[in-house]
C-alpha cells in the first residue's frame, strides 16, 4: 500500500442514531493516486461513512483531517470546497433542469454577474466528453434521460468539482457496459493524477479489477484494511458478514416442462417493444436478459399496466388479459407483482413509515370497510418483516433511515403482502451486499417452489445462470435468443444480447476442428 501521507484520515469517529450505532471509534485513512474499495454488508456502516466525509452528516464524536488539517464539514459544498466529493447511489440531480445546469447547479460560470449560459454549456460537453458521452445534449432535460445516462451525468457533474477525493457509491449499478469501461479508464486516469477514489461495490469483480486498497467493515465497525492480492475473496465475504458462507445461488432445479402460466404475443409499444413473443411456465424462473435498454424494462412495465396504447395478445391460463393499470394488474384473475428498477424513487415513499410501505399495495387485506384494522396491519407488518428478515428499529421509523438492502426487502415484502402468482422482478439485487443477494435467491427459489411464476430482468449475467430455469435474450425490443439448460452460459447470453450468435459459434466450431 502507498506510503504517501492520507489526504483524508478519520480518528475514533462514532455516530448514533438514537440507541443505535451506525459507527463505532472508526479509524480509517485514503492516500493518493489510489482506488480503495470500501467492502461491507448492507447496514455495515458504509453510507454513514462516506456521509461524515462528504458532510452530509456529522459524526457523534472523533475527529476529521483533510490534508492533515482537523476539518468540520457541515455541509457537501464545504466538502467540495476541501475537494472532497461524493456521488451518491441516490441520485442528486433536478429532473426539471437541463443538464448542463445540473452539472454547475453548485457552482454556474457567470459573466457580468449572470449565468454564463453558452460557457455553461460548452465547460458540460468537455466533461461530458471526458467520459465518452457526447450523445448526450447538455441542453436536454434531465428528466427525459434514462437511469444511466443520469448517473453518468451525475458523474461529470462530480467531476466539474476537480475532486481530491472522489467516492463512488455502486456509481457503475445503473450503467450499461459500455459506460462501465469509461468509468473504469477515468478511474485510472484520476490516480494517475493523484486522485484517491473510495470505490463502493458489491461486485467483487470490479474491486478485483480496479482497486488497489480494500477496507472491511461490519456492524459499524473497520474491520481490515489490506492490499489486493492479500486476501482471496472467500476469506474477504467472511470478513464482511462475519461467517463462511454456502453457495451463493440455491442448487440448480431439474428443468422439466411446465404448464403455460403466462403467454406473450406480438407485443408492441413505441419503438420499445417490436413483437414480444414469450411464454413463463407456472412455478417456473425465466430470466430475461441482454445489453441495457433493449425493451426489458418497457416488457415489465406492459405487463404491469404502466404503459399506455401497448399492442398484442397477453393470456394468463389461456384467458385474455388487458392490463389497463397496475392497480388492475396486482388482482385477480391477474395477481402480478412488480418489483421495479429504482427503489428510492419507484418503490418507496421514503418519508413514510415502514409499516406504511409494506402494506401500502394490500390495504384491502387489513381493512374493514373503509377502515384500517389496526390489529391486522400489524400482524401482516410483523409477518412481512419476519418473512424477509428485515433489520428494523421499529416499523414506525421511515423508511428511509434503513440501508439499501433492507429498503430493497421493504420493497419485496409490500409485494409478497398481495399473494401475487406472477412477480416481475426488475435487476432486484441492484446495489446490495453479498448476504442480502443470498436471501433474496433463495426467496425466488421458494416462491417458484410455491407455484409463483417469476419473471427476472438482471443485468448480472452470473445472477441469471445461477438463478434461473431459463433465460430469453432481448435485443432491439425482441426476444433474439431463448436459453435452457446446458445453453445457459455466459458466452451464450453475451452472444445473443450482442447478436452475434452465428460468429461466436463459427469460433467453437474453429476452436474443436483445430
Amino acid at each position: 500500500m502507498s506510503k504517501l501521507a492520507p489526504i483524508m484520515r478519520l480518528s475514533g469517529i462514532s455516530k448514533n442514531f438514537g440507541a443505535t450505532h451506525a459507527l463505532k471509534d472508526v479509524d480509517f485513512s485514503c492516500r493518493p493516486g489510489s482506488i480503495h474499495a470500501i467492502l461491507g454488508e448492507n447496514g455495515a456502516g458504509k453510507s454513514t461513512l462516506i456521509k461524515i466525509m462528504s458532510g452530509v452528516l456529522k459524526p457523534t464524536s472523533g475527529n476529521l483531517y483533510i490534508d492533515g488539517r482537523e476539518a468540520s464539514l457541515q455541509s457537501p459544498t464545504q466538502a467540495a470546497s476541501k475537494g472532497v466529493v461524493c456521488i451518491f447511489q441516490e441520485l442528486s440531480l433536478v429532473p426539471d433542469l437541463s443538464v448542463a445546469e445540473n452539472i454547475f447547479l453548485d457552482s454556474p460560470p457567470k459573466k457580468w454577474g449572470m449565468i454564463d449560459r453558452k460557457k455553461q454549456r460548452v465547460a458540460a460537453q468537455a466533461l461530458l466528453a471526458r467520459i465518452k458521452c457526447e450523445d448526450i445534449d447538455p441542453s436536454e432535460l434531465v428528466k427525459d434521460l434514462s437511469l444511466s445516462r443520469r448517473q453518468m451525468v451525475e458523474i461529470a457533474k462530480a467531476l466539474g468539482k476537480k475532486p481530491k477525493v472522489l467516492i463512488l457509491d455502486e456509481a457503475t449499478s445503473a450503467l450499461s457496459s459500455q459506460d462501465v469501461e469509461t468509468i473504469y479508464d477515468l478511474l485510472e486516469d484520476l490516480k494517475c493524477e493523484g486522485v484517491s477514489s473510495l470505490f463502493i461495490s458489491h461486485k467483487m469483480q470490479e474491486v478485483d479489477r480496479l482497486c488497489d486498497t480494500l477496507s472491511v467493515f461490519r456492524n459499524g465497525q473497520h474491520i481490515e484494511t489490506f492490499a489486493k492480492g492479500e486476501r482471496s475473496d472467500e476469506e474477504i465475504v467472511k470478513l464482511m458478514i462475519g461467517r463462511s458462507v454456502d453457495a451463493q445461488y440455491p442448487d440448480k432445479r431439474p428443468l422439466i416442462k411446465r404448464e403455460t402460466q403466462l403467454s406473450i404475443s406480438d407485443l408492441k409499444w413505441g419503438g420499445e417493444l417490436q413483437g414480444v413473443t414469450l411464454k413463463l411456465g407456472k412455478g417456473e424462473i425465466l430470466g430475461l436478459g441482454g445489453l441495457d435498454g433493449q425493451g426489458q424494462k418497457e416488457l415489465l412495465l406492459a405487463l404491469f399496466g404502466v404503459l399506455r396504447g401497448v399492442e398484442g395478445k397477453v393470456e394468463i391460463d389461456g384467458r385474455a388479459m388487458t392490463m389497463r393499470s397496475p392497480a388492475s394488474a396486482k388482482t385477480s384473475p391477474t395477481n402480478f407483482a412488480l418489483v421495479p428498477e429504482d427503489r428510492k424513487t419507484e418503490g418507496l415513499m421514503l418519508e413514510m413509515s415502514i409499516a406504511d410501505n409494506l402494506m401500502i399495495a394490500s390495504l384491502a387485506s387489513i381493512s374493514n370497510g373503509p377502515f384500517v384494522s389496526s390489529t391486522k396491519e400489524r400482524d401482516a407488518v410483523a409477518k412481512g418483516i419476519k418473512k424477509l428478515q428485515i433489520k428494523v428499529g421499529s416499523a414506525k421509523h421511515p423508511v428511509s433511515t434503513l440501508s439499501g438492502g433492507n429498503q430493497q426487502k421493504v420493497v419485496i415484502a409490500k409485494w409478497l403482502q398481495t399473494n401475487p402468482n406472477i412477480v416481475l422482478l426488475n435487476d432486484p439485487t441492484r446495489g446490495i451486499d453479498v448476504g442480502t443477494k443470498q436471501e433474496i435467491y433463495k426467496l425466488i427459489h421458494e416462491l417458484a417452489e410455491q407455484g409463483k411464476s417469476v419473471l427476472l430482468y438482471s443485468t448480472d449475467y452470473a445472477e441469471l445462470i445461477g438463478c434461473c430455469d431459463r433465460v430469453a435474450i432481448m435485443y432491439e425490443g425482441k426476444i433474439s435468443a431463448e436459453l435452457e439448460g446446458d445453453e445457459v452460459s455466459e458466452a451464450a447470453i453475451l452472444s445473443a444480447a450482442l447478436n452475434i450468435g452465428d460468429v461466436l459459434e463459427d469460433e467453437k466450431r474453429e476452436t474443436f476442428n483445430a
